[in-house]
């Protein structure tokens, strides 16, 4: 696949980033050089490979799924500089 220079100004109207012609030329070079880079990455056979989260093999921290009631509202609110019943009080900005 190739970009040519029409492509490259309708990515950048597309885009809304204003392009002169000589950005536009440069571009299509770069956006080319970078799709053949992927290609390349395309022929790397990676059959037999796992998927990773990370370059070093770990594992997943994970914890139970389980259901909580909570009965944090206390906690939450504890720094609040004004609290009522476990709500936020605010000071009134529309009359």
């Amino acid at each position: 696949m190739s970009v040519d220079l029409q492509t490259v100004k309708r990515v950048a109207r597309l885009a809304r980033i204003a392009v002169s012609e000589e950005d536009a030329e440069r571009m299509t070079g770069e956006l080319n050089a970078i799709l053949g880079f992927v290609s390349q990455l395309n022929e790397v056979d990676v059959s037999g490979v796992e998927p990773m989260t990370s370059v070093t093999p770990m594992e997943m921290k994970k914890r139970q799924d389980v259901v909580t009631d909570g009965n944090k509202a206390a906690d939450i609110v504890a720094n609040a500089p004004a609290t009522e019943e476990n709500f936020f009080l605010v000071p009134k900005v529309v009359e």
